[in-house]
């Protein structure tokens, strides 16, 4: 006997054990993190699905579709649109208090964010108006392909 102590767990066992609680830590805080945004999740529903089965009143949703041509209504007080979004199959009323995006046009893609309301209204609390692939900002439009060209290299530099 040499009098040395045995530590009991050989370096292979104790690296084995550390890559094991590494695991359990990671899946841990990966429920953990998956737990606290549950509540922050939003749901993203076509009209045709808000028909069939509309979310509970309190839970926040995104709607998309697109704004139905001649659907659009300014209230009195000016800041109320009502406009219905559709996707073909089926059409929702939506109601709007605030300042709308620049693309938000009847026949173009929406996503409205809120929640239906008792009447079967969605309630938006924000909108983001979505473009086609053929979108050109204000500011270039009737410009060459050159001008735009070097307009954008301009402000790159």
């Amino acid at each position: 006997m040499t009098g040395q102590g045995n530590s009991g767990i050989k370096p292979k066992h104790q690296r084995l054990v550390l890559l094991v609680i590494a695991l359990v830590a990671l899946v841990g805080a990966g429920l953990l993190a998956a737990w606290a945004l549950r509540s922050q999740a939003s749901y993203f529903y076509l009209p045709s699905e808000i028909v069939a089965e509309a979310p509970a009143p309190d839970q926040g949703v995104r709607l998309g579709g697109m704004v139905e041509a001649g659907s659009i209504q300014t209230a009195e007080d000016g800041i109320t649109v009502n406009f219905i979004v559709g996707d073909g199959e089926a059409r929702v009323p939506v109601s709007f208090t605030g300042i709308v995006p620049a693309l938000f046009v009847e026949g173009s893609g929406v996503v409205a964010e809120g929640r239906m309301g008792a009447d079967g209204t969605f309630v938006a609390d924000n909108l983001l108006a979505k473009h086609d692939e053929n979108y050109m900002p204000r500011e270039l439009e009737g410009m060459s392909t050159e001008e735009v060209r070097a307009q954008v290299e301009a402000t790159l530099e």
